[in-house]
């Protein structure tokens, strides 16, 4: 199977949408919904996204994995904001204008100040060597997730770079019924994004861990794929995420041939996220950490070291995975 793409900018929808004065059920105090209409987005057409590979969309924060101090990292998300006044300035263009892409920003005094080790995210339009924001104003970035940075914990908590390792759940090999938790090298990770999952993520949609007993998780982006997809039509995609079991997902990603990336959100469609039920959850699991070429003394109170001791055990689903951390 090929790498599908990885997340570098804001995802466009897959079907054109339209603004709703409604309360949103996504973002609290938000005072309207972004919905989709029946017509397929342009930029959708021009990636050919019927012939696109779909995958379940996760519900975490995006990681990145690339060279750092001549090894390869973890990164976390962090995009770099507008100050204060300068927001205010582009909140007032945009409520006048209606088209961000007419704003002119000056990156180098309207931002906040981000780390020196900070890099832009890839695929956004720079000017003059200098990265753009994106139509919110942001300039999507990365920063080295450090071992002892207490902002990104749950981050660190889910790498090793002493033996340049990461936990990562993904379909087994020989069975993609079965969900694997495994630890894999970094390296085969490299330039690849991910999402983070667990405890202390986005409100914990799928159930992991618990307040005493933390799990993160790190899933590759395009790693659940969608086999039995409907066509893609506004009711039957809305049909199949309320009426099929494989429909229990936060939403749908299309990798495209040419590297784009295609999104529907339930929330799109008017659903609800999250729910009680993930499909995710429904699935079997198995540990296979094979750490048995580490000769190393895991931190006792580190993931690895209480995954080491229910290595070749098969649980459930996640939910039932509980580490006495």
């Amino acid at each position: 199977m090929r790498r599908l793409g990885s997340v570098q900018r804001k995802m466009p929808c897959v079907f054109v949408t339209e603004v709703k004065e409604e309360p949103s059920t996504k973002r609290e105090h938000q005072p309207f919904k972004v919905l989709a209409t029946e017509t397929i987005s342009h930029k959708a057409l021009d990636a050919d996204i019927h012939s696109a590979i779909p995958t379940e969309k996760v519900d975490g924060t995006c990681c990145y994995v690339t060279t750092y101090k001549g090894q390869p990292y973890l990164w976390a998300r962090l995009d770099r904001k507008p100050n204060k006044l300068a927001e205010k300035r582009f909140k007032n263009f945009l409520h006048s204008k209606q088209n961000s892409k007419e704003f002119f920003w000056n990156v180098e005094e309207d931002f906040k100040p981000v780390p020196e080790c900070w890099i832009p995210a890839k695929e956004i339009e720079q000017l003059n060597g200098n990265p753009m924001p994106d139509e919110n104003g942001h300039i999507p970035g990365w920063v080295p997730v450090e071992k002892n940075n207490k902002q990104y914990c749950w981050h660190s908590s889910v790498v090793n770079y002493e033996f340049e390792i990461a936990l990562v759940l993904r379909h087994h090999s020989d069975d993609p019924g079965l969900l694997e938790i495994s630890a894999v090298p970094l390296s085969d990770l490299l330039e690849q994004t991910l999402e983070l999952i667990g405890t202390n993520i986005n409100g914990n949609p799928y159930g992991l861990g618990s307040k005493k007993h933390p799990l993160h998780l790190l899933i590759p982006h395009g790693a659940f794929q969608i086999r039995n997809l409907p066509t893609l039509k506004h009711n039957d995609l809305l049909s199949w995420f309320e009426g099929c079991r494989e429909g229990k997902i936060e939403g749908i990603v299309w990798h495209c041939s040419d590297g784009c990336l295609i999104k529907v959100h339930r929330h799109h469609l008017g659903l609800c996220w999250p729910i009680p039920d993930t499909y995710m959850n429904s699935k079997p699991v198995i540990i296979n950490m094979n750490l048995n070429n580490y000769v190393y003394a895991f931190d006792a109170k580190c993931l690895f070291n209480h995954f080491s001791k229910i290595d070749n055990q098969k649980f459930g689903r996640l939910k039932d995975i509980i580490l006495n951390v």
